[in-house]
Order: structure tokens, then sequence, then C-alpha cells
């Protein structure tokens, strides 16, 4: 294996398009290319995959099936909280995640889906799950790991640590 590949214990930088099946831009580099350390579940498992042995200036068209991506939907769909659970000065917007603890002490990931008179409408699906997500992607980095990335699961800037 080449040090110029795309391997666990690399940080890979990549410019994508994220687009759904309909075609519309859900997310994009846009000349900011997306720094990740391979191998540490930083991207979607099959982003992840099909990346694996490619090298700087490689570019792909991959599909990631909901099971590679954010997964099937499950559960029950979205679900009312009361308001006034929120504290008064939140700015409760479609689309923001926040974390709720579970009776067993487990942190839940919570997407609001709607807002309503009384109500603030959250589903623990991912708002991606059950989608195919199709990305248009080409590698423009790739360099070895840092001791305290590895470390920490994720690269760092150019500056080192930042968390």
């Amino acid at each position: 294996m080449s040090s110029s590949e795309v391997a666990d214990g690399r940080v890979i930088e990549i410019e994508y398009t994220l687009t759904n099946p309909q075609g519309e831009v859900l997310d994009a580099s846009e000349g900011e290319p997306l720094a990740y350390l391979h191998g540490a579940d930083n991207i979607v498992p099959g982003l992840e995959n099909a990346l694996v042995g490619k090298s700087v200036g490689d570019k792909l068209d991959v599909v990631v099936p909901p099971a590679e991506g954010y997964g099937e939907r499950q559960g029950p769909g979205p679900q009312g909280i009361p308001r006034t659970s929120f504290p008064a000065d939140a700015d409760i917007v479609p689309g923001m995640s926040f974390a709720v603890e579970t009776e067993d002490g487990q942190l839940m990931p919570l997407w609001v889906v709607g807002l309503e008179a009384d109500q603030v409408m959250v589903d623990a699906n991912h708002p991606l799950a059950g989608v195919a997500l199709h990305f248009a992607v080409e590698i423009v980095g790739i360099r070895d790991a840092r001791a305290e990335e590895l470390e920490h699961g994720h690269p760092h800037g150019p500056g080192g640590h930042h968390h």
C-alpha cells in the first residue's frame, strides 16, 4: 500500500457534492475541502469504503444506500414535545438537532422536524435516514495522521488541537 492511498490512520481531504435521488444538492464542500480521519467513523460507511485505495486526484461518483449512510427510518416517527420543555429564549428551528438523556443514561440525538403553537415536533431519525446519498467526490489531499489525531479520532487543523 502506497502512502499516497486512502487507508486507515490517514487524514483525507475531499471536495464533494451530496445530492438526493432527485438531484437536489443537500451539502457541498464549495472549495473548503472536508478533512476526515479514515477508519474513525468520521463519515458515512458507504462513502468511506468507496474511497479505500484511491489517490489524490481521483474523482468518483458514489451512491450510498441508506443502510451504509444514515440508516433506514425507524421508530414511531415525529413526536411532539411541549414548547415549555425548552428554555424560553431557545431559538428552535426545523433541522436543528440536540441530545436528550434516556432513562438508562445514554444520549439520544433528536432532530426538530416542525414547530406547532405549543409543540416542538422531533424525530429520532436523522433527516437523511432512508435516503440514498449521491456523492460526487474528488480526493484533494492525503497525509498520515498525527498521534494526537489518532488518539482523538479526528483530524485537527493546521494549528493543531482546537477543542
